[in-house]
């Protein structure tokens, strides 16, 4: 039995709806009021909880913290996500595009072709500007289903460099003289397809491996070429 991993997961799943009595976490978790202490005041000391006498609260960013770190003592994935909330979901996506260099923009909206579209998370640096489709499923899904969600957001991806120059839309990829768009899936298990079409489906555990990977194989990836107003003026 991995204690620490039994306490990780019993905080997630405790503090879903907000903060509980430590009480709580011990009998979840199995574990002897003492032990569940060290640990708690561990975790605290890690900035992964929040503990005052005895009630345990964690944000948005520390419940993330705390799936990764359940995770990495042997968690199963797909509980430990079905203790996320959407937003948490997101935010660990955001947070590694960050943690990578990119510039983030999260719940993109804006028109083209007279349709409303929105991404999840676009994140931008030269010369990719990464367009995230956020899917928070717990079971795997019909190939057919998976490949209607990698065409969609390919549409969404083209109608956003179509929709280039737009004022309305203040991304940083507009600045730049030409991009790549590059569509991607994000899931939270890892399906049976990893590509549909040359977009790739990433794990979101996966996230951080692609974006260092990224620029190694851009090329064989399906990806949107924008081109600034004055290079098109130069080349057409």
């Amino acid at each position: 039995m991995n204690i620490e991993r039994n306490v990780a997961i019993s905080i997630l799943k405790l503090t879903k709806s907000g903060p509980v009595k430590q009480q709580l976490i011990n009998i979840e978790a199995k574990i002897p009021k003492e032990d569940a202490r060290k640990l708690l005041q561990r975790l605290q000391n890690d900035g992964l909880i929040y503990l005052h006498r005895d009630v345990i609260d964690a944000n948005a960013t520390q419940r993330l913290r705390l799936a990764i770190y359940a995770m990495k003592l042997g968690a199963d994935l797909e509980q430990t996500s079905s203790f996320l909330q959407w937003q948490e979901f997101e935010g660990m996506a955001a947070f590694a595009l960050e943690q990578n260099g990119y510039n983030i923009l999260r719940n993109m909206r804006f028109k083209y072709g007279g349709r409303k579209w929105e991404i999840d998370i676009v994140g931008c640096k030269k010369p990719f500007a990464i367009c995230v489709d956020c899917k928070h499923w717990h079971h795997g899904l019909y190939p057919s289903t998976l490949r209607r969600i990698v065409e969609e957001q390919v549409e969404r991806t083209q109608a956003l460099a179509k929709s280039q120059p737009n004022p309305a839309i203040k991304i940083e990829f507009a600045s730049w003289e030409k991009a790549k768009l590059v569509p991607v899936v994000l899931s939270l298990v890892v399906g049976a397809l990893k590509f549909h079409d040359d977009v790739p489906i990433v794990p979101v555990l996966q996230l951080q491996d692609f974006l260092v990977q990224l620029p190694l194989y851009a090329g064989s990836l399906k990806n949107v070429l924008w081109l600034s107003q004055d290079v098109q003026n130069r080349l057409f």
